[in-house]
């Protein structure tokens, strides 16, 4: 396998029911990290990745473990079919998907990497219940626009406003408290905003209603070992590579509440392994849609099935 591949891991929002079973029909190695996973977490987490209920399966805390088995398990049929360690140039991941490229890239393990998703994934699920909140994509202005908006609106409210996601040119999504959300859905027009839409999800990730779980996930991370990665991950936080464990661990706490910088941290990673080819293992397909329109020119090679495995061997060598 090349060395000059990227790899690229989806986040929360990519499950669907039924993933990962054709990887681990296919592959040994596939079926392995799925039973693995269930003996770490001691929970079907297979069962559900295969067979749903999608209600359970979308749950924050069943979702990024799920998700984060599912991309593993698909690089590793991928590898498996190939005959080779896959060996990135570079990785990076949405949100939840910065665990999973930490895991490919062998800063720290399958089975220490589940533990701090699904604490992860709790954690975020009670900061949410503790203070009713959302999400919602928002057109029409620019980052520093609707800073301004969110300061504005979080101020009259008396609640939590911010900027969550810069995930590719003008996609841009906001967290908050409902109160402030309500607020920009009805002042919206009045403020230069074309349009909001509120997300499906549980709570206002990536803002300060998860103070809360960046405090749980600083202790845990604390006691989980991290070693040096074979390549640099892109950071959501920071929108910088990192290598240094304790930097890593740091931006990870960060990420929480500070605004996820896809957009930013796609385009300086291409910028930095020019003509770079990116896999995108499953689940789903977003990040190679993002990625075509933050860098046109980006060529990134999609995983979603087993099938695809077959059609990317001989483009990406074996």
């Amino acid at each position: 396998m090349s060395h000059s591949l990227g790899l690229l891991f989806p986040g929360q929002g990519a499950q669907d029911v039924g993933m990962g079973r054709d990887f681990a029909e296919r592959s040994p190695a596939a079926a392995a990290l799925f039973r693995r996973a269930d003996e770490v977490l001691d929970l079907p987490l297979s069962k559900l990745c295969f067979e749903g209920p999608m209600e359970e399966l979308t749950a924050t805390d069943i979702a990024q473990p799920a998700i984060y088995t599912c991309s593993l398990a698909a690089l590793a049929a991928f590898a498996e079919a190939s005959d080779e360690e896959i060996l990135p140039a570079c990785a990076a991941g949405l949100s939840l998907g910065e665990y999973t490229a930490l895991a490919a890239a062998g800063a720290v393990s399958f089975e220490d990497g589940l533990r701090l998703v699904r604490l992860r994934g709790a954690a975020m699920q009670e900061a949410s219940e503790a203070k009713p909140s959302g999400m919602a994509s928002v057109m029409g202005l620019d980052r520093e626009g609707l800073d301004q908006v969110c300061a504005q609106l979080a101020e009259e409210s008396g609640t939590i406003l911010q900027v969550a996601n810069l995930n590719s040119p003008g996609q841009i999504v906001v967290s908050g408290e409902n109160a402030a959300l309500d607020l920009l859905e009805s002042k919206g027009k009045e403020l230069g905003i074309r349009r909001v839409r509120r997300l499906a999800v549980a709570g206002a990730f990536h803002s300060e209603v998860m103070r809360p779980a960046s405090e749980c996930l600083a202790e845990a991370l604390a006691d989980t070992p991290f070693e040096t990665p074979r390549c640099p991950v892109w950071q959501n936080a920071t929108a910088q590579a990192a290598t240094a464990p304790a930097i890593l661990k740091q931006h990870l706490i960060a990420q929480l509440c500070a605004p996820v910088l896809w957009e930013e941290s796609f385009r300086n990673m291409a910028a930095a392994n020019p003509g770079l080819g990116f896999l995108e293992p499953a689940p789903g397909k977003v990040l190679a849609a993002l990625a075509r329109k933050i860098v046109p020119d980006a060529v990134v090679h999609g995983l979603p099935t087993a099938d695809d495995i077959d059609a990317l061997l001989p483009v990406l060598g074996s």
